[in-house]
């Protein structure tokens, strides 16, 4: 029987010594006995996990590639993309095992509408990171799986300000705009989830409001960068 508390507090040490391996494995466990049970705390801290794991090889792909285009270093070109492809690989690796341990311990089984917007969307996002450097068949394989679980995701009937639809709205209009490169469904994805949100964040509570603003505020930075067609090295929001 699986200590879920003990995991737990396991999982945040293992956050604050840096382990984020450890702390994906003690959250796993977690995930094992509570499957879409999970709190909305424990939601948040998988999160936590799942994207501290990757953030680290999502930036090195970034930073070499910027590398490999700068003509200075073209002779070395090769051990670059060999480099690269290395954590790459590693990259699609934990973005698989964490779309597989959703899918297992939690889309197998039953949970609340909130509960499986949430994973249905983090499995689209993790497809996405595996597309940012994917190529060929993969790359449209990957892209046909996140666009999949989005659209899944954004079929579930939550209220327009809830931190998950707007956290959904957010990822996945920047999945059209960086990876699908539909700009204009992008900007209308986000465009309507600011509308809809903006029209009730009077009537909520102030926690909500709190979380629901902040949300609102990178949709509505993203929306200013897309509009004004702004190029080069803009960093897009998302969560």
């Amino acid at each position: 029987m699986v200590n879920v508390e003990e995991k737990i507090f396991l999982a945040r040490v293992a956050e604050q010594a840096e382990r984020f391996e450890d702390m994906v494995d003690y959250l796993e466990e977690v995930l094992t006995a509570k499957g879409g049970e999970v709190n909305a705390d424990e939601r948040n801290l998988l999160s936590v996990a799942f994207k501290n794991l990757i953030s680290s090889k999502r930036a090195a792909c970034r930073t070499i590639s910027a590398i490999e285009q700068n003509p200075k270093y073209s002779k070395f070109n090769g051990a670059l993309m060999e480099y690269k492809g290395r954590i790459e690989d590693q990259l699609r690796q934990d973005c698989q095992k964490i779309i597989d341990m959703i899918k297992s311990r939690v889309l197998s089984g039953t949970c609340s509408d909130e509960a499986k917007a949430f994973f249905v969307k983090m499995v689209g996002d993790y497809y996405r990171y595996i597309a940012e450097n994917a190529k060929d068949a993969l790359l449209e394989e990957v892209k046909t799986k996140a666009k999949q679980a989005y659209e899944e995701a954004n079929g579930i009937d939550l209220p327009a300000c809830n931190p998950i639809k707007l956290g959904l709205a957010l990822n996945f209009s920047v999945f059209n705009y960086e990876v699908l490169k539909d700009h204009s469904k992008a900007c209308e994805l986000a465009d309507t989830a600011l509308q809809s949100a903006l029209d009730k964040i009077d009537e909520l509570e102030e926690d909500d409001f709190r979380d629901a603003k902040s949300i609102i505020e990178l949709l509505k930075e993203n929306l200013t960068l897309w509009k004004e067609e702004e190029e080069g090295d803009n960093q897009i929001d998302d969560l």
